[in-house]
């Protein structure tokens, strides 16, 4: 359960209380041997402390205060209540958490539920919360680095921040609050963009201006704008886009992590920032936020004084970030539009719907996916019977997207059949079916042409 970092940390602690003879071993013994534990130490810096500073105090305080044991005395050095508290709370907290290994960082956060104790004041002498070590464990957010000199918050005892810190390693804020699309690329979890030439061409050529270097992708729900982006990073992974961005890295953003736990004000906006901050760092980082108008507004609930439009326009302007924003037409009008100031550091580029030529050209540069995933073959009719019949029957939705829904579907279906009935491709029948049931008519009304119907209008 403890970590052999730890283990070497609290015999440390032992032998030190021993060797002074000390009558008990003391929390505060306990956060000076903490100062040499690597993972507690990297904590500590990173949140502004003093290492030798708070040693000193500490050992002076032990000197001065620690009753001592005679010299004669065989009795050996007692662990104080509070000392088994903090361990005891510590491993409570990681076993709730789920996590295997109590880690010195961890006993460092239930140091501070000890208020009483001269260790959480040495601490405190250093301006250092439990918040500000909690922030850094969980979102790598360090108080030394971060270009945000905000005012430090002020510690609370609630044990959700604890279980938080322990389930979540010390990590780069890009890594906790955006997903980095190239890496996903090659992974080969990205569908090749078919088509959509002039878009890609647009996109690239609004990145590489010198200012306002950031393409807004305008369109229906379901005609391929998030599509855009991805198969943009694949492109940059496989070589297939021009030199001057060939060293591109695409970032998705993920608001909902992002807004995520922020319950004290200036949460978000320290989180945002230091998002913003490793973007600058890296001149060569594009960041995507898909449904861009959720950042008008967000973050403000949770008591900041500014929500995510208002802190990234100042980078948008000035060139120093590039962002390639999604939304629909609907969204832009009635939200993102009304913010002038947001809205023309944007270039819009229309994302118009496909027509059903081109979608039947996306259904087969995808097929090669669905027929791996279903384990079937898609003939060709099928393909171009899933975007007809789509376009005709599927009114609520867009294409590619439903036409999309259809081939995926119809595979699904043909997975749910016994093996020993199952067909080795799905045919056009199949995909008139499956049309029948999302658009909820009769089968028999749903074929690739209306001749049949004409010649048995008569007789139905």
């Amino acid at each position: 359960m403890l970590s052999k970092e730890l283990e070497f940390t609290l015999s440390q602690a032992f032998t030190q209380a021993r060797n002074r003879k000390h009558e008990f071993m003391t929390i505060e013994h306990l956060l000076l041997a903490l100062i040499d534990n690597p993972t507690a130490a990297e904590v500590l810096i990173a949140c502004g402390a003093d290492t030798d500073r708070l040693r000193d105090d500490i050992i002076k305080f032990l000197e001065e205060t620690t009753p001592r044991l005679p010299s004669d005395d065989d009795r050996e050095t007692q662990p104080t209540l509070g000392f088994q508290r903090v361990l005891q709370r510590a491993v409570f907290h990681v076993q709730s958490s789920g996590a295997k290994e109590v880690t010195g960082a961890n006993v460092l956060v239930a140091i501070f539920s000890e208020q009483e104790s001269q260790a959480v004041y040495f601490l405190d002498q250093q301006d250092i919360t439990r918040l500000d070590v909690v922030n850094y464990i969980s979102h790598g957010i360090s108080r030394v680095h971060s270009d945000d000199p905000e005012q430090q918050l002020s510690s609370d005892s609630d044990t959700n921040l604890e279980e938080e810190a322990i389930e979540k390693p010390t990590s780069n804020p890009l890594t906790s609050y955006a997903t980095n699309l190239n890496e996903v690329a090659k992974q080969g979890k990205i569908d090749p963009l078919i088509g959509r030439e002039q878009e890609v061409e647009r996109t690239l050529q609004v990145l590489c201006r010198r200012r306002k270097n950031n393409p807004l992708l305008v369109g229906e729900a379901g005609v391929g704008k998030t599509a855009i982006a991805e198969g943009l990073a694949r492109k940059i992974v496989d070589g297939e886009v021009p030199e001057v961005i060939a060293d591109g890295v695409i970032y998705s953003l993920d608001m909902g992590a992002l807004v995520a736990g922020t319950k004290y004000r200036g949460d978000f906006e320290k989180r945002f920032k230091a998002v913003l901050a490793e973007l600058k760092k890296q001149p060569e980082a594009v960041l995507f936020i898909d449904e861009i108008h959720t950042i008008i507004g967000a973050g403000a609930a949770s008591g900041g004084v500014m929500d995510a439009s208002n802190l990234i326009k100042p980078m948008l302007a000035s060139g120093d970030l590039r962002c390639i924003g999604s939304t629909t037409f609907q969204e832009f009008r009635g939200i993102f539009e009304k913010d002038r100031a947001l809205a023309r550091r944007f270039q819009r580029i229309d994302v118009d719907e496909p027509s059903v030529e081109e979608t039947i050209s996306i259904l087969k540069g995808l097929a090669s996916r669905f027929e791996e995933h279903h384990g079937i073959k898609y003939s060709k009719r099928a393909l171009e019977t899933a975007a007809e019949l789509a376009e005709k029957y599927i009114n609520d939705r867009h294409l590619p997207d439903k036409a999309i829904d259809v081939i995926d579907e119809a595979g699904a279906a043909m997975q749910l059949v016994p093996k020993s009935k199952r067909k080795k491709s799905i045919s056009v029948t199949d995909i008139e079916n499956i049309v029948a049931k999302i658009a909820r008519i009769p089968p028999r009304k749903v074929s690739v042409t209306d001749t049949e119907a004409l010649k048995t209008l008569d007789r139905d």
